[in-house]
């Protein structure tokens, strides 16, 4: 296993609460990485700290480089971030969105060339998204808009995607389809993703890997195997539940 993140004794204050507490764990590289953990528990804000949002203290490396070398712009070409609440599209349309991932590459002041308008294209077309293109975004359902924001990650080729919470506001139908995407973009092109997630069965279902927090502390760092069982649920959450199994084989949680 390769690492993508190399996170040592990661510790995270606010004034009058500390909201990490000497978080220490490796995150494999490609591979879809479910965070999951109660409210409050510290997933936003170590996926924050990933991104290089927040403040911290430990040491954190991604891709064996510690966070503070790296420059703004090659971070930005390596490692896409889409938080929870992602800025307001109105009166954008869809290709213009998706153009902004091009940013890290060419800056503020850099001509749109060809070769940009290309990496849009593929984007739209890996996300499901190109029939959309000269569509408003506000337009658009909440499903689609999500893949919008990550065709607009592809589009910044970047390796690594960080999501925070990206099926919160979605139903169950284009929940599924959102997560069903993240892996295939992963799977298919060797990124890595570290997902925001509160759905325990999604993120059993959808990630190769499992960090959960409780508390500001990790609570179980492995395999989705690890995590379908009614100890470790009890553990992570402080709710009894039951695990079935479906026809399939695939294991479920449900509040017992």
């Amino acid at each position: 296993m390769t690492t993508l993140f190399s996170i040592n004794d990661l510790c995270v204050d606010v004034p009058g609460r500390r909201l990490l507490e000497g978080v220490t764990l490796d995150l494999p590289r490609n591979r879809v990485i479910g965070l999951i953990g109660h409210n409050g528990s510290g997933k936003s804000t170590l996926l924050k700290v990933l991104a290089r949002q927040i403040a911290s203290t430990g040491s954190v490396q991604f891709e064996g480089t510690p966070l503070p070398d790296w420059s703004a712009r090659e971070y930005a070409r390596r490692l896409a971030f889409l938080p929870q609440s992602p800025p307001s599209a109105e009166g954008m349309l869809v290709r213009e969105l998706v153009a902004l991932g091009r940013y890290p590459w060419h800056g503020a002041l850099g001509r749109f060339s060809p070769e940009d308008d290309a990496y849009v294209r593929v984007a739209m077309a890996e996300c499901g998204i190109a029939p959309f293109a000269d569509r408003l975004v506000d337009t658009l359902s909440g499903g689609e808009r999500q893949r919008c924001w990550l065709a607009m990650m592809v589009a910044q080729q970047a390796s690594t995607l960080l999501l925070d919470e990206p099926t919160s506001a979605l139903d169950i139908a284009h929940a599924v389809e959102v997560m069903r995407l993240v892996r295939k973009m992963c799977q298919d092109r060797q990124r890595s993703a570290i997902v925001v997630l509160h759905e325990v069965n999604m993120a059993a279902r959808f990630c190769d890997h499992i960090v959960a927090l409780k508390d500001g502390r990790i609570a179980l760092d492995g395999a989705p195997a690890d995590l379908m069982h009614a100890e470790a649920l009890h553990d992570i959450f402080s709710l009894r539940m039951e695990i079935l199994t479906r026809g399939d084989g695939q294991r479920v949680a449900v509040p017992a």
